[in-house]
């Protein structure tokens, strides 16, 4: 019994792993995008094709993304903002996105 706790701990582990890794690859995707956006003026249209592809539909799915057509209008809007992701995930673009709606509010 113990060694199958063991394994199916071991194998949810590398799940998570996998999942961190394609996460990765989809914020890389993003930031593809968003320096497309600012060279060419194209990036939600390059993300939105990368993610309608079959490798797009894979490596969201692998991530734990489910590849429908409301996650790919959310990520041409996170594109067009054209926030570098490392700056949006930071603590302190969080705190000043709180401070900038209880001001509006």
């Amino acid at each position: 019994m113990k060694d199958f706790v063991d394994g199916t701990a071991f194998n949810n582990e590398q799940g998570n792993r996998a999942r961190k890794l394609f996460a990765a690859v989809v914020l890389a995707a993003l930031d593809d995008a968003i320096a497309d956006d600012k060279k060419y003026g194209n990036g939600p249209e390059q993300i939105a094709r990368w993610a309608r592809s079959r490798d797009g539909r894979e490596v969201l799915s692998c991530a734990g993304i489910d590849p429908c057509e409301r996650v790919v209008e959310g990520l041409m809007d996170f594109v067009g903002r054209g926030v570098r992701t490392s700056v949006a995930l930071s603590r302190e673009e969080s705190e000043r996105r709180n401070a900038a709606q209880a001001e509006a509010a």
